[in-house]
């Protein structure tokens, strides 16, 4: 392996590509004291945590590749990405768990009085995220929620809902709308809405109770996917069946050096901070 191939954020992050796809090396902490700082600043970010799922759709399409290569913090999800990125030299690359990340950024709002939104899901899920996560953190400000319609969205109804979510002073807003289309409208909206926006999906779910997360040894083994596959086949079968035997072989190919057979890695332009 080409150890001088690696490249680094320019802010001086170690990060790598996964076929093509910018991974950050990060932890918790590091995450959580950044999007704090940008909050609190009132600046325009958007954070994509990535799951195989999310390196499979910017493989397929250069367009969400450039999408998610652009964003501020490209953070990894699910143990078969940590397992690549450490292979691709990132040694103290950690595991953040979408609903993990999203309860302990509650906590630290609550903690810093960082007003939050959420965007996404349905209206049920949203009433009792906003229960669950008021009760566990005291104090927290959820200034915004909205379940948007499957449709897309009409450039009227878009314009009043920036202007709602401008409007609540939310600083931190989750996006729960499922991979691409979560990263693709956090995109669309970074300059937009002065908030850090995070792309979180599954998460909703979780912490309003409405789905449960795999045992902590499911999710070791990297076993996650075969979890949620089993308590949602009609939903994700087509997903895993069409990714996960790619995934893996594309892998392998990219670890043996056969470079023309992954996608170059495209040097994304971050905003100053």
């Amino acid at each position: 392996m080409d150890n001088s191939s690696r490249p680094r954020s320019e802010g001086g992050t170690k990060l790598c590509a996964v076929l093509g796809m910018r991974v950050d090396e990060c932890n918790y902490e590091d995450v959580a004291e950044q999007i704090s700082s940008w909050a609190q600043r009132g600046v325009s970010r958007y954070v994509c945590i990535s799951t195989v799922h999310m390196v499979m759709e910017s493989y397929d399409d250069g367009a969400f590749r450039a999408t998610v290569n652009q964003a501020d913090i490209v953070a990894a999800d699910g143990m078969p990405v940590i397992w690549v990125t450490r292979l691709l030299g990132l040694n103290r690359q950690e595991r953040l768990f979408a609903p993990e990340v999203t309860d302990r950024l509650c906590a630290m709002a609550a903690a810093r009085k960082i007003p939050v939104g959420f965007f996404g899901s349905s209206e049920d899920v949203l009433a009792k995220l906003a229960v669950n996560l008021r009760t566990r953190h005291p104090g927290l400000d959820i200034a915004f929620t909205y379940s948007p319609p499957y449709r897309p969205l009409t450039l009227l109804e878009d314009q009043e809902i920036v202007q709602r979510i401008n409007s609540s002073n939310a600083r931190i807003l989750f996006v729960g709308l499922g991979c691409p289309k979560q990263e693709l409208w956090m995109a669309d909206h970074r300059g937009r809405i002065p908030a850090v926006m995070l792309g979180v999906g599954w998460a909703f779910d979780v912490l309003a109770g409405t789905s449960k997360p795999a045992h902590c040894w499911i999710q070791q083994a990297g076993l996650e996917w075969l979890y949620r596959l089993i308590c949602n086949p009609r939903k994700l079968w087509r997903r895993h069946l069409k990714h996960n035997p790619r995934f893996v072989l594309l892998i392998i190919v990219q670890l043996l050096g056969f470079k023309h057979a992954a996608r170059s890695f495209e040097k994304p332009q971050r905003p100053k901070h």
